[in-house]
This record gives structure tokens, sequence and C-alpha cells, in this order.
């Protein structure tokens, strides 16, 4: 079992937290997390490209000159996809890029993505980060002082006042335990879990 010391938000050890193994100490396995990084990619794209076959582009409905006789390729429409101004050949068209991924190798990749932060030192555990009222520059103290560059803050319930005094600090992305995704876990180097969200946390994974 995985012991991680507690902090407070002016980054005093305050405690400790001991962290499930089966959560926390996963094998790290690179084929599973690209897997669920490109579902989760794909599910994001709109999917709204499009390009005009022969059966949309307009004009085009007679032929261009006589099939015989005068020297030229045979043509049967100006809309030719060898034409300037032609159709598309085989191009995009509107359509949903998402793919099924099992629920079961999500958990697993959650396991494996918290796993690789506890192994690269990238984790902290603080108590809890108080803010009387939204403002970013307090927050942003305290964020200098946890030593958080690009950091994943994760909480146990909504905080509007939190989430709104970190919204322009960038690199810094709060979310609750229940709203966090493996891409987000990857894309920031430093993971700060609040204690409560981390008990929380890997009470749903175990």
């Amino acid at each position: 079992m995985a012991v991680v010391k507690v902090y407070d938000q002016t980054n005093t050890e305050v405690g400790e937290i001991t962290l499930a193994p089966e959560v926390f100490e996963v094998e790290v396995r690179p084929e599973i997390l690209h897997l669920v990084v490109r579902q989760h990619q794909a599910a994001k794209r709109a999917g709204t490209h499009s390009t005009l076959t022969r059966s949309f582009v307009r004009g085009g409905g007679h032929k261009p000159w006589r099939q015989k006789g005068t020297g030229r390729a045979r043509a049967g429409s100006s809309r030719s996809p060898i034409w300037r101004s032609g159709a598309v050949t085989f191009g995009p068209h509107p359509r949903d890029h998402g793919f099924k991924v099992n629920k079961q190798v999500k958990r697993l990749a959650m396991k494996m993505a918290l796993s690789a932060r506890l192994a690269d030192n990238g984790l902290k555990v603080v108590d809890a980060i108080s803010m009387p009222e939204i403002k970013t520059k307090q927050f942003k103290v305290i964020v200098e002082k946890l030593g958080l560059k690009k950091a994943l803050i994760i909480i146990e319930k909504e905080d509007n006042t939190l989430a709104l005094s970190a919204r322009n600090i960038p690199g810094v992305l709060v979310k609750t335990h229940e709203k966090i995704n493996v891409y987000d876990l990857l894309a920031h180097p430093q993971l700060v879990l609040f204690q409560q969200a981390a008990l929380l946390l890997q009470e749903r994974l175990k």
C-alpha cells in the first residue's frame, strides 16, 4: 500500500493517507491508455465535414461535346471529378467517428493513469482548498504555494467558487472525481487530489 503525505493549501504537511494498491499501484499498459484516449478524442470530433459528389454538384447536365470527331477525349459531363470545378471522388461525408470501449477497459485505464501519476511523483494529496469568494488572484497564490504549473485538481463535489477562481489560470483544471477522464489525467503532469476525493475515487474504482 502506498502511504502519501497530505498537505494543506499552504503546502504544509498535515498528515498521511493510505491509497489502495488495486487503484493506485496498477501495472501501466500503454496500449490500453492509447485505446481509451483515442476513443475520447474520437467522440469529441464533430464529424460535419462534407464534400459534393456528382449527385450534388450543380450543372454538368449536358454532354460538353459530341462523342466522336473532335479529336478530344470523351466527356459526358463538365462536373466529372477530373474536371476543374468538378465533383470530389470518395470525399468525406458527415459521420460519427466514435467507437465503443468496454466499461471494464475504461475503468482499468483510469487506474493505470492514476498509478502512472503516483509512480512519477506527480500526485499530491491536499486536505482541502478553501476560497471565501471567487478571486483568481487569491487562488493563484495557493497554486504557486503548492508548486503547480500544469495540474488537474480533483475535488469531491461541485464547488463553483473554486472552479471559477481557477478558470482563468492557464494549465490548471478543476473537476469533481465523477467527471474526470483518462485524457485529462494524462494531459496534466501534476495531479492534485482532495483527501475526500481520493477516498471516494478509490472506493468507486475498486
